[in-house]
């Protein structure tokens, strides 16, 4: 069964939405996941929560039902990969042992904020979503994977499920590792398998084979949060936005040079990257560039940003993807390829120390990008530097090498002029607002 073959396929147009409507804060009107009250209020009580969509009721629903409905949503999977939530729990449904659900909470890019803002906000959302997935695959432990440092979201979701008296599958926390690959799906399961956070290549899902050998479903937040509204108001209703082949609203984290950086926004319409920008980015001209996806995403001019669509399918045509939904904003002042290089040096030691490309092929990458922005390295030298990302590509034990190479290569391509006055030996001057992409353990005064 194809992603069209859905209750989003046979939908009518959709009407045309007001900007406003379009793109969404916590507590507006036409919210959906930030429905509720406004963030000023902090986190939506279960008094409050049931009060505005109701009370899961799963006793006595059939979970092949429950399948059904996730399947008929089209909901795809919103922690990068896109994979749809509907295989996973088919897979798991179907393989021996009795299941686990895994809620990565542990959000490891470092730019995104939007799944600790809606385990701040709206933590009861995240719990129901999971109480749903766990009845629909017959799984009896529910473990929410978080970072310890995740203060104002862990504190949240202990007081929510302090609230919950009505769960049917236990919900435990484990904390996570404090690095950027400890939340791949594989590194999940590996570290909760008591085998330290190492992500792999596996050919068995872990939907079939994962934790103690059980299948294991790992969802992100956002994911299980839609699984909640749609328990509530059915498949046809959550397609009622988004495009038929990847159905629903889209949560995005504006970082960079943007009015409020780490503002998260949720878009329910068509939407250009361009417009988001200039509703709540606080941009009133075309941006010098944008990152998209996060640090091991894509950079785009501002132009070819400014039209972009907010809608998977159409980003993945044009080479790009939304990622984790971060939109990071360059400001004109940053140059492009020392801000590369920042991300690199720190990428490079996020290292599983598990594979050659990760252990010497990123440093090494490191260290060529880090000689062109020094303006140390002539044409021969980048012939080198892409002749080195082409031998990374594809080859780790994980994807990380992988998504490192491909935020160098758009690097190189996006900024073309700063490349030429490097390789002439030029250098930028210093900028503070390097940090405007934030990285852990910084502390920079502005």
């Amino acid at each position: 069964m194809t992603n069209l073959d859905n209750a989003c396929a046979s939908r009518p147009p959709a009407s045309p939405l007001a900007d406003a409507a379009r793109i969404v804060l916590a507590g507006d009107a036409g919210a959906r996941l930030l429905a509720g009250p406004p963030a000023s209020q902090g986190r939506e009580t279960y008094d409050q929560y049931r009060a505005r969509v109701g009370a899961l009721r799963l006793e006595g629903r059939d979970p092949r039902e429950l399948r059904h409905t996730v399947r008929a949503s089209g909901l795809l999977g919103r922690g990068g990969g896109g994979f749809p939530a509907a295989t996973k729990f088919d897979v798991a449904a179907d393989a021996p042992g009795t299941p686990i659900i895994v809620v990565n909470a542990s959000e490891g890019e470092p730019a995104s904020r939007k799944d600790q803002t809606l385990l701040a906000l709206r933590p009861h959302l995240v719990i129901d979503g999971a109480q749903w997935a766990a009845h629909a695959v017959g799984a009896d432990d529910i473990v929410v994977y978080t970072h310890r440092s995740h203060v104002a979201a862990n504190a949240a979701l202990r007081a929510a499920l302090a609230e919950r008296g009505d769960l049917a599958v236990r919900m435990r926390i484990v904390d996570a590792p404090e690095t950027y690959i400890a939340g791949e799906t594989s590194a999940v399961v590996s570290y909760l398998d008591g085998r330290g956070a190492l992500p792999s290549r596996g050919v068995i899902p872990a939907a079939r084979v994962g934790i103690a050998r059980r299948p294991t479903v790992v969802n992100n937040l956002e994911t299980l949060a839609h699984l909640a509204l749609i328990a509530r108001h059915g498949a046809a209703w959550f397609c009622e936005v988004g495009a038929p082949e990847a159905p629903g609203s889209t949560l995005l984290t504006l970082v960079g040079a943007v009015r409020q950086p780490g503002l998260v926004v949720e878009v329910v319409g068509p939407a250009t990257i361009g417009e988001v920008l200039a509703t709540y980015g606080g941009l009133h001209d075309v941006a010098r560039a944008v990152l998209l996806g996060g640090y091991e995403g894509t950079w785009m001019s501002g132009e070819t940003a400014w039209r972009a669509p907010i809608e998977r399918h159409r980003l993945s045509a044009l080479g790009m993807s939304l990622g984790c939904g971060v939109v990071a904003v360059l400001g004109d002042e940053v140059c492009g390829l020392a801000q590369t290089a920042r991300l690199v040096t720190w990428l490079a030691r996020q290292s599983a120390g598990q594979c050659g490309p990760c252990v010497l092929g990123l440093p090494r990458l490191s260290d060529e990008l880090d000689a062109v922005v020094a303006g140390r390295s002539r044409r021969s030298d980048l012939r080198r530097l892409r002749e080195l990302a082409t031998s990374v590509r594809g080859r780790g034990a994980c994807g990380h090498p992988t998504g490192v190479v491909a935020l160098i290569d758009s690097a190189l391509d996006t900024f073309g002029a700063e490349l030429r006055r490097h390789l002439r030996g030029e250098v930028c001057a210093p900028s503070s607002a390097l940090h405007d992409f934030p990285l852990p353990g910084e502390d920079v005064e502005r």
